[in-house]
Order: C-alpha cells, then structure tokens, then sequence
C-alpha cells in the first residue's frame, strides 16, 4: 500500500467507479476516465487510493520525465543521447495533481529564466505533464479548468508528447498519462471537445443502503487510528490490494495475446452505432476495454459480455441524448441496445458468461486452499454480475481458488 493513502480495497461500493480505474491501468490507452458525482461521493479517495494497487517503473535515476531506461523510442533527448548502461531506480507510479488555478508555464514547463540570465544559458523547465509521465495526471473539478489548459492537456494526451515553442526555444519531451478527471455535474458541464477525449465516463453518487454508510464510517474510523499509529489495517485490505496488484500486471503482459474475431468488432460497432455516437472514439475505448477486461479475467479471447461491460464504461458520455440522470438510467439505454444483436450474433457462451458463480464462499475452497474465511468476508467484493463489478468477482474467484493466494 502507498504511505498515507486510503486503501483501494477498502473502498465500500461504487464497483463500476473502481472497474474503470483498474481498467485503465491496465491499457492507459484506452484514454483515462472522467467521475462524475455529488460532492463527498468518494471520487477523490478513490483516484488517490488507486496508487495502492499500481505497480513500481522503473525510470532513468534523477530523470524529471520518467524515462524507461530499457526503451530509446519513449526517452527524451538527454536521455537517448546518455546512451545504455543508465543508472536506475523504482519509483512509485507518479500522480500529479493540476490544480485549477495552474499557469501555462506550469502545466507545460518553461524556460528558466534565471540561469539564463546568470549564465546565458537557455534551460528548459519541465512543467507537470513531464512530472505525469507514465504516471496519472488527476484533475478534481475537471469541468472549471480554463479553456485554453483544456486544449494544452488535449494535445499532450493525444500524441503522448508535450511540444514547447517559446522564448526562442523549442523542447519536447515525452508526456504518456492516464487522465482522470472528477467533477460535480451541479458545477457546471464539461466542454464537449474535452468529455470526447475521457476514454471512459461514470457517474456515481450517495450510498443509500444504512449498513454500507456504517460501514464506510468503520473503515474510515480504523484507517485514521491506523494513520495514528494506534491500530493496524485489517489483513485483508493489503492482502487484496497485493492480489489486485498482481492480476493488473498479470493482464498488462497477457493483453497483446488476447484474440479478437471480426465477430466481435462488428458487435462494436452496431452497439456504438445504435448509441448514436460521433466519430469513432467510441468504438476504438470500447474495443480497447474489453480486450483489457478479457486480459484481467484471463480470458483467451473477447466475447459479448466483455463488450457489454465495457459500453457500460465508454457509452454514457458519448449517446446522442447526452449523459443521463442516474446511472440507472445509463444501464438501462445500453442494455437495450443489445437487444436487436442478441438473436443474429450467436455469441451466447464461452467468454460472454462469467467465470465464477453467486456471492457465495463455500466450505471446500477455504478448507481445501486454506484461505482464512474471516479474511475473505472482510473483504469489500461483490459477487455479482452487476455493471461493473466483473473485475472483482473474478478477483474474489482467484482468491478462493488459491492461485492469487496472498502468500505465494
């Protein structure tokens, strides 16, 4: 777990939220994820928290951009002209955080004023996009940030580069992160320019249920004592946190192998068409989620229910009617349209069908495997096949059958 933030395990609820984040660890590509929701709704906790559950980089020692030591196509010049045999070190997955009030100069870099004038040297200063690199740049309150940084961030997380012409000098640097973007939809909408890019888009709002606010109340109790020093987390919040941790790598690596048939991308498309959608961003997020959701649930190639679920995440933001009040709402126009494809696409089985069963742990697996039962009723996993909540189901299986057993 990541010093001083929440654990991402630990998070009650707001499964689909939670699905579009490991998502895109996964594949960063698939263009990041704008949260939509009331104040106090977990958005923030949940973004922050998400460092729990990523993976160390390894990067060129004392680079401000991050450079993977082992690939020249992604370094900056400095570091390609350094050559091979580079010190390095492991870092933890940066997150940057670009506040609203943030400068050109700020978010892009500049040049350093004052050794130029010193020395007459003409130095560039990274900005926060070099700080993002191979990392997350978060955004809260994504809808107030002013035009003209929309467009900078827009380009950056397009090409992947940060282009710099000023001062008479002109710098680029490598600026590859995955954008999420918070905001409370009373504060006012998003640009449509900029809501296009977001590759997913969810809304999550207030648990109503009286057992799960008791229950948000207990872990927030037991994470600041253990803040404090006065208490220790509870096991299982580190011991899914590590199996998550594990499966996000586990699906990096499986993701080029994953198949997918012309099937497959024909029911992509229909769907994408059916919302109504403008351009082709549609289509290419949601092919790029479900191979990614394929690739997590192990799965050797992609099938309707992939593609269900990732509609689900890359839709709502881009139907033609525009983003619907609930997320209700939001479910039920893409289930429907599935309906025509259900009876001429002969997709039903196979990797459609989840890979586990209901929300049940049964006696053998913990006597068999040896898994504390304890352990695994403490964590917050839903078992059911609801939007959103594939990912950790399927975790929950792995666990139970014992090959993401925390102590292997």
């Amino acid at each position: 777990m990541h010093p001083g933030s929440f654990p991402f395990s630990a998070l009650v609820g707001q499964e689909l939220m939670r699905s579009a984040l490991v998502l895109n660890a996964v594949d960063p590509s698939i263009g990041g994820v704008l949260i939509r929701g009331q104040k106090g709704t977990g958005k923030t906790t949940a973004v922050r928290s998400l460092r729990s559950v990523l993976p160390s980089i390894t990067v060129v020692k004392d680079c401000p951009y991050h450079c993977p030591p082992d690939d020249p196509t992604k370094m900056h010049d400095e570091c390609r002209r350094r050559g091979k045999n580079l010190e390095t070190e492991e870092i933890p997955t940066p997150l940057v955080d670009l506040p609203l009030n943030a400068t050109e100069d700020r978010l892009v870099g500049t040049l350093c004023i004052e050794e130029a004038l010193a020395a007459g040297k003409r130095r560039f200063e990274p900005g926060l996009l070099a700080a993002a690199n191979r990392g997350i740049l978060y955004i809260d309150e994504v809808n107030l940030l002013e035009d003209h940084l929309v467009d900078m961030l827009l380009d950056a997380a397009a090409t992947g580069i940060n282009r710099v012409e000023r001062e008479g000098i002109s710098f680029s640097h490598p600026a590859a992160f995955m954008l999420v973007g918070t905001m409370n939809p009373e504060e006012g909408e998003l640009r449509p320019q900029f809501l296009d890019r977001f590759g997913m888009c969810v809304s999550v709002s207030s648990l109503t249920d009286e057992e799960e606010r008791l229950e948000i109340l207990r872990r927030r109790f037991l994470f600041e004592r253990a803040t404090d020093g006065k208490e220790r987390l509870p096991p299982a919040w580190e011991a899914e946190d590590a199996a998550l941790a594990r499966q996000i790598v586990k699906a990096r690596g499986a993701l080029a192998g994953v198949e997918l048939d012309e099937k497959v991308l024909r029911l992509i498309v229909q769907t994408a068409s059916r919302a109504r959608t403008a351009g082709h961003r549609a289509e290419i997020a949601m092919m790029k989620t479900a191979l990614a959701l394929a690739a997590f649930t192990e799965s050797r190639r992609v099938g309707e229910f992939h593609v269900r679920e990732a509609a689900r995440l890359v839709l709502p933001h881009r139907m033609a009617a525009g983003v619907p009040e609930t997320p209700e709402g939001v479910r039920e126009k893409i289930e429907n349209l599935f309906a025509p494809a259900a009876a001429d696409l002969a997709l039903r089985g196979g990797a459609e069908n989840p890979p586990f069963g209901e929300d049940e742990i049964p006696e053998e697996y913990t006597e068999e495997f040896g898994i504390d039962p304890e352990l695994l009723a403490e964590m917050q996993v839903p078992g059911s096949t609801a939007a959103g909540s594939i990912l950790f189901s399927y975790l929950k299986k792995k666990l139970l059958d014992g090959r993401a057993d925390p102590k292997r």
